[in-house]
This record gives C-alpha cells, sequence and structure tokens, in this order.
C-alpha cells in the first residue's frame, strides 16, 4: 500500500490494518516535524524473516517485535526550520510476535502493530532508551504520541 511516500508490505499470513499504519505515519510526520514527502517502508514479516533480521543487524537470538532501519539520519525538525525530505527508512514489524504481546497490554494486533510503528518511527529518527534518561525520555514522547493517536482505539503500555 502506498500513500504520501509511506509504503507497507504485509509479507505475513496476518490480516493487518495497513492504511491505519499510513495514517499513523502521516500524523507521526507532523506531530514529529517530519517532512511529509519523506520515504518511509514499513515490512510486515513472519517470525522467520524477523529472527533472521535479529541475528543479522543486532545479533541477538530470536525473533522480536520491531525493527528499525535509518536511512538518511533525518531528524525532527526544530521549530521554524523546515524538515528536510529524504529516505527516513524502513521499519520491520513481526505481527506474530505482536499478537503474542498485544493482550498482555490488553490491545488487538492491530493496536500493537501501531504502537510499535510509532516505536520504530522514534528509533528512525535517533531516538533510543539504552540509558534510563534516554528510555525517559523516547518513551515520554511515545506515550504523547499514544495519546495523541488514541482516539483512534490505540491502547496504551
Amino acid at each position: 500500500m502506498i500513500g504520501s511516500g509511506v509504503i507497507v508490505s504485509n509479507e505475513s499470513m496476518f490480516e493487518c490494518d495497513t492504511l491505519a499504519l499510513v495514517q499513523l505515519a502521516g500524523l507521526l510526520f507532523a506531530e514529529l516535524r517530519i517532512h511529509p514527502d519523506v520515504e518511509l517502508g514499513i515490512r510486515l514479516v513472519d517470525v522467520d524473516e524477523m529472527t533472521k533480521l535479529h541475528v543479522q543487524w543486532m545479533g541477538e537470538p530470536g525473533p522480536t517485535d520491531v525493527l528499525s532501519f535509518p536511512m538518511d539520519e533525518l531528524r525532527s525538525a526544530p521549530a521554524g526550520v523546515d524538515p528536510q525530505s529524504g529516505l527516513l527508512g524502513d521499519i520491520v514489524l513481526c505481527p506474530e510476535v505482536a499478537a503474542a504481546q498485544a493482550s498482555e497490554f490488553l490491545r488487538t494486533l492491530d493496536q500493537e502493530l501501531q504502537f510499535l510503528t510509532i516505536h520504530g518511527v522514534l528509533h528512525l529518527i535517533g531516538y533510543d532508551h539504552m540509558t534510563d534518561a534516554d528510555h525517559t525520555q523516547m518513551f515520554g514522547l511515545q506515550d504523547a504520541l499514544l495519546a495523541t493517536w488514541q482516539p483512534r482505539n490505540v491502547g496504551s503500555r
């Protein structure tokens, strides 16, 4: 599915609301001051593919729920500065892993994938959660973005 420079490719066996992911990306671009014409790829893959990517790029065994691959290292534009266009990057989601953890947070699969998309986009623009301070900053922003998206029925963590 294509929309506003966002391409969603569902390569998994799960039925997912890919249109919502495109719409969410548009909201994130506006909220995070990212150029609306950046290119973002979102791939939904099976457990085997996610496991391969997780081992290859993170050196960690087994599948994970989301991986982010930044391209042009774009960041949020400061107030008064026009955002840069370019290649934001790719987010890879694993619906099977997301489905297994969704019930823990009282969310549907689609809600969990939307939550993980927010998390993935924040990684693409340079946020991380390696230190306590970074974790607090990233998850605070993630919660605020989730609250903005929440009218579309996404639960919070």
